[in-house]
């Protein structure tokens, strides 16, 4: 993948949700179950606390617009017939440059008061 591909892959928060959860995972994860474990995280909820709306709106985000792009430069192996993603092999490199970034970005609440 060239690293053009894999930074747009990666720019957006849903998709870097997407591929850090695709790295834990093995075999197929409904798109559904990516779309509440998403919207559980952008709404600081309990994945059980969940509504309707969180979910649909998220999962319609993932289907529309986020899962083709991922699946586009093989960052995840998206099947629009079964609504299902599989990781592939450039999923967890770039789980792991996600999670590399994070942590060098990483700023504790108590140092953003200084």
């Amino acid at each position: 993948m060239a690293p053009a591909a894999a930074f747009d892959a990666i720019s957006n928060s849903r998709r870097r949700r997407v591929v850090l959860s695709l790295s834990r995972s093995s075999g197929d994860v409904p798109v559904g179950d990516l779309a509440v474990e998403i919207a559980a995280i952008e709404n600081e909820l309990d994945p059980s606390k969940v509504g309707n709306n969180e979910r649909a709106s998220t999962y319609i985000s993932l289907i529309q617009r986020h899962l083709d792009t991922l699946d586009g430069v093989s960052a995840v192996d998206y099947d629009d017939r079964s609504k299902t993603v599989t990781a592939t092999d450039a999923t967890e490199p770039l789980a792991e440059y996600i999670r590399r970034l994070q942590t060098a970005c990483y700023k504790p609440d108590s140092e953003d008061a200084t």
